[in-house]
């Protein structure tokens, strides 16, 4: 098992406006989005978000090597109960999941 960070190129999220964060996976190489694409589950990025699965959305685009994720945000931007404005830090915790 290898954390996710060290198969791909970049790990970024960010805002989708104010009710939804985006996070992109930048495979580099082929090799490495066939790994991360078969590897990578939409449950376990839902659970690992504690977001419903039926509102996450993924995009696989194999011509860009990349994997992206679409879900709502846990809060509002800019709300009380942010914790971060930017959505950065979802990026460093999909970064540390296993794939095999």
């Amino acid at each position: 098992m290898t954390a996710l960070k060290d198969i791909t190129d970049k790990v970024r999220s960010k805002n989708a406006g104010p009710f939804w964060l985006t996070i992109d996976i930048f495979c580099g190489s082929e090799d490495a989005f066939k790994r991360v694409s078969q590897g990578l589950e939409t449950a376990e990025v839902a659970k690992l978000f504690k977001a419903d699965s039926a509102t996450l959305k993924r995009f696989d685009m194999p011509d860009l090597n990349v994997v992206k994720f679409s879900l709502p945000r846990p809060a509002v931007q800019g709300t009380h109960a942010d914790r971060d404005m930017h959505g950065a830090s979802f990026a460093v915790l999909l970064g540390e999941v296993q794939i095999a």
